[in-house]
């Protein structure tokens, strides 16, 4: 019987991707990393298998070899490694797109009529050290790491595939990028600005500043408790405090509080949002003071000593900025707190309303809280807690990132 012909077995050529350094974490430092936290800090690297270039993707894995993940590395940042995913990944175009694509995913669902938001929160959308903001069809661009930085072509390409924005722009300017080695970077990166920009935030239109301006050029995280705050102040006389471009100030007038008295100690701001009121026909209900607000309050609540502060205000709102970035200086910061808040609490009116912030990551909501019962203790008022508050849905809160729920907010009813 005829013998068949045997085939020749096909070579097959293994296509293999390049390997990446690896850096092993020391026992005990894996489960904070496996529950979500994408920060590796110096102290909890065991070793490196081989050297990488800062800015370098590098695998992570556990002491006893388990792979944890991949992300950028910098020795000479506190910060040794930023993990991005759990699996291996490769960091192109189309990375950044399918991440920017899904962080814009949850802008639509929870802020659906938003044209002006935060499209990625850096942590908060899986893309430490990233900052995206949208002002109508201008994108403003913040990398406050060394990876993502070196990484800034491909994030602008994303987005202009994306967006197809009028401009994109970027704003690296914070003291964040020193720790990271590197250098502030303010500029148009593709497209033309001049001037301001108006925005829309609830249907009332702000001129912002995105070049020169503070931050990106305006708090986005508040533009859901715009509205809220605005709610509670009908028929009131209003002070609004820290009120920069007017936010607060302009809501508040639009849901029909009888008068309205904008104070800030920028007289470009005070100047912006004078130009904010008339433009959305809310001038005659508004009035501006350049000014610091510890010397007006203070000024405010100066009497003699047989003499009683009498109170002017039906809502007073206190959004003021940080008072603290690091731990050192929340003793001193507290004590910021509550001198404002007793002066505040001196010049409401009985059955009036505080509604109040603090955008500090180093002081928790209940050490806010606090401060402010120790003030309305020493002002003799006790306050009826009505509304809480945190950051808008374009800034998310992922609880085990700890770091990305910063702002905190409440409303309370003077009772007496």
């Amino acid at each position: 019987m005829a013998t068949k012909p045997r085939l020749a077995t096909p070579t097959v050529y293994k296509i293999m991707e390049p390997s990446l350094p690896t850096v092993l974490l020391r026992p005990g430092e894996a489960d904070r990393i496996v529950a979500g936290h994408p920060w590796i800090y110096g102290g909890s690297v065991l070793r490196l298998t081989q050297p990488a270039e800062d800015g370098a993707l590098v695998q992570v894995k556990d002491h006893r070899q388990r792979l944890l993940g991949v992300g950028l590395y910098n020795s000479k940042s506190k910060i040794s490694v930023r993990v991005l995913a759990p699996d291996r990944v490769t960091l192109n175009e189309a990375f950044f797109e399918e991440r920017i694509r899904a962080a814009l995913a949850v802008r639509k669902k929870h802020l659906p009529g938003a044209s002006s938001f935060r499209v990625v929160n850096a942590e908060s959308d899986f893309l430490s050290g990233l900052v995206v903001d949208k002002y109508e069809d201008v994108l403003v661009v913040q990398t406050s790491a060394l990876g993502m930085d070196q990484r800034k072509s491909l994030i602008v390409d994303a987005l202009q595939k994306i967006f197809s924005p009028r401009c994109i722009l970027e704003r690296n300017d914070t003291a964040y990028r020193k720790f990271e080695g590197l250098a502030d970077a303010n500029g148009i990166l593709i497209g033309e600005l001049t001037g301001p920009v108006t925005i829309n935030l609830n249907g009332l239109s702000f001129e912002v500043d995105i070049l020169g301006g503070h931050k990106t050029g305006l708090y986005l995280d508040q533009q859901a408790n715009y509205q809220a705050v605005a709610e509670l102040t009908k028929g009131g006389q209003v002070l609004d405090c820290f009120s920069f471009l007017g936010g607060f100030g302009l809501h508040a007038a639009r849901a029909g509080a009888a008068h309205v008295h904008m104070l800030d100690q920028s007289a470009d701001a005070i100047a912006a949002s004078s130009r904010n009121a008339a433009a959305n026909g809310l001038a005659e209900k508004c009035s501006t003071e350049t000014i610091n607000v510890f010397d007006w309050m203070k000024a405010q609540t100066a009497v003699q000593p047989h003499e009683k502060v009498v109170p002017k205000f039906d809502v007073i709102i206190l959004d003021p900025p940080s008072f603290t970035r690091s731990r050192a200086t929340v003793p001193d910061a507290l004590r910021g707190y509550k001198e404002i808040h007793l002066r505040a609490l001196k010049l409401i009116k009985a059955g009036g309303t505080l509604a109040t912030f603090c955008c500090s990551h180093h002081v928790d909501a209940v050490t806010f809280q606090d401060v402010i019962l120790s003030a309305a203790y020493d002002a003799r008022r006790i306050l009826r807690r009505v509304a809480t508050y945190s950051q808008s849905p374009d800034h998310p809160i992922i609880p085990s990132i700890p770091e990305t729920e910063y702002l905190k907010g409440f409303a309370y009813e003077v009772v007496r």
